[in-house]
């Protein structure tokens, strides 16, 4: 890529960053390429798409929660271990607002350009599960998409005001319903 390309291309990142933060993930990508000095054509250029920008604007914060699934596989508690990772994902997807459905859309569309981002995130999750259903510490009928499901459901919840007051002793149950009790 050419530096004054490149350097579109970063600013372009830059300023979607800002316009998703203020506005959501139904920003409109007219306003993103005005406030990046740029026409409507060079966003599309470098993001043919707006899932394309989003993938690009996530890509790394998702490997991020993928390494620190990674990460926690090694501890010892594996129920806590899980239960810290779903906190820490959904608290990002309630960071990013509005990113949760595109999430959902992705992760059945092999077409999306966030589908290989969102199933590396379920994966990392299910490993995770696997481990604590292992030790007998986590039911064993559930799977790595239904935990997905959970957290996409978690997330949206969040997302809502009218249910946000809610969302942490909903996560609470859920969780409950996660784990298996130890007698």
């Amino acid at each position: 890529m050419r530096a004054d390309a490149k350097k579109n291309y970063e600013h372009l990142l830059d300023v979607a960053r800002t316009v998703f933060s203020e506005q959501g993930n139904d920003a409109s990508l007219r306003d993103i390429a005005r406030r990046a000095g740029v026409g409507l054509g060079t966003l599309y250029r470098h993001f043919p798409t707006r899932e394309a920008l989003l993938e690009a604007l996530l890509r790394s914060s998702f490997e991020s929660l993928a390494a620190r699934a990674d990460e926690l596989q090694a501890s010892q508690d594996c129920a806590a271990a899980l239960l810290e990772w779903l906190q820490e994902i959904i608290a990002f997807t309630h960071e990013h607002r509005g990113v949760i459905a595109p999430m959902v859309s992705a992760i059945e569309d092999h077409e999306s350009a966030l589908h290989a981002s969102c199933v590396t995130l379920r994966t990392a999750g299910a490993r995770l599960l696997a481990r604590a259903q292992a030790d007998g510490k986590a039911r064993a009928d559930l799977d790595g998409a239904e935990l997905f499901d959970l957290i996409a459901a978690l997330a949206w919840l969040r997302e809502q005001p009218s249910h946000a007051s809610r969302a942490d002793r909903i996560f609470g149950l859920i969780a409950g319903a996660i784990f298996v009790r130890q007698s």
